[in-house]
């Protein structure tokens, strides 16, 4: 059996999903099967290409809901899993159907896919999580953001972290294909000592502390919400919780950036803030505004590359809105 496993690429969450899968297949479904693995990532237009589900069976995971009758498997997390209600029908269709419904999971209440997909595993079909808890564990603390401090999440000392710099940063389409089941078959500080991770370190550690005196240069903070714009400094990526580190009473961040194929407004909220969860915003309906989703405290809009203008407005659109609403 050939599988083609779909995943959140350029991230931590979506590639340990992607291994936990594999293993889970393997163990417990197929312990022949072959596995291939796409990453998916969030851009303006179409997410899917139904071309590519050739899979005999086809997964996706840790990323939105694909109504194509060619997957077999689909598990996620995010509260903007569906992209329109058609596709929300679908799944709630699919769960009336025996077949169906036990090869299809959605939970906006787990903090990673890893965590969900793994009870899942786990209480439905007898798989044995214990082996592979540190990945677990550490997937729940990047994807839900449960650094003991902003110095945790940007100083990075942890492997997971400097894994997590790897994955949301490799330009080469073979390195996540590579890495993922590693993932769970060694700890986590074995598979950052091989060489074609280790070798990708140094300048990641470089570039890391370069994005972070440009967004200190870039950040303004007013009535708890920051603003950045460094569309003008094109990035693949960026840790997220740079803007924290440097305003750590904030409550909300929108920063506003450019790669080679998407405009991005990331908005995020202070995980470390004290305000009252009660009065903040969902930042998943935000975006969701605007063709984007996420979670209720951090979500993204993508617009094609050449779209900057409408970016912008839609930036300032939500950063007035934020301030205006700030929980204090």
């Amino acid at each position: 059996m050939r599988v083609r496993v779909f995943y959140h690429d350029k991230c931590f969450d979506g590639a340990c999903s992607a291994s936990l899968f594999t293993r889970f297949h393997r163990e417990c479904i197929a312990p022949a099967a072959t596995y291939e693995y796409h990453g998916l990532v969030h851009r303006a237009g179409a997410l899917f290409d139904e071309n590519e589900f050739t899979g005999d069976e086809n997964a996706i995971v840790d990323f939105k809901y694909s109504a194509s009758p060619r997957i077999t498997w689909w598990f996620d997390h995010h509260q903007s899993a569906f992209l329109n209600p058609q596709d929300q029908q679908n799944f709630l269709d699919c769960k009336q159907d025996p077949e169906c419904g036990d090869r299809k999971f959605f939970d906006p209440l787990y903090t990673s896919c890893t965590s969900f997909l793994a009870h899942i595993a786990s209480t439905r079909f007898g798989f044995g999580t214990a082996p592979v808890a540190e990945l677990i564990h550490w997937a729940n603390i990047v994807d839900g953001a449960k650094y003991e401090s902003p110095e945790s999440a940007v100083e990075m000392a942890a492997p997971a972290m400097k894994l997590t710099l790897i994955i949301e940063a490799s330009q080469d389409p073979e390195f996540n294909p590579r890495l993922i089941p590693l993932l769970t078959e060694m700890p986590l500080a074995e598979v950052l000592s091989q060489p074609f991770v280790a070798n990708l370190l140094p300048p990641l550690l470089e570039r890391h502390k370069e994005a972070l005196e440009l967004i200190r240069s870039r950040a303004e903070e007013r009535d708890g919400t920051i603003f950045f714009d460094i569309t003008d400094h094109p990035l693949e990526g960026f840790n997220k919780f740079i803007p924290y580190y440097l305003y750590p009473n904030a409550v909300y961040s929108i920063g506003l950036s450019k790669s080679s194929f998407r405009t991005k407004v990331a908005v995020g909220s202070n995980p470390w803030t004290k305000a009252d969860p009660t009065k903040m915003v969902n930042l998943a309906q935000v975006c969701e505004r605007y063709g984007g989703g996420g979670h209720a405290r951090v979500g993204a809009i993508s617009f094609p590359p050449d779209q900057e203008v409408k970016a912008r407005e839609a930036a300032a659109e939500i950063v007035a809105e934020l301030r205006q609403n700030h929980p204090f």
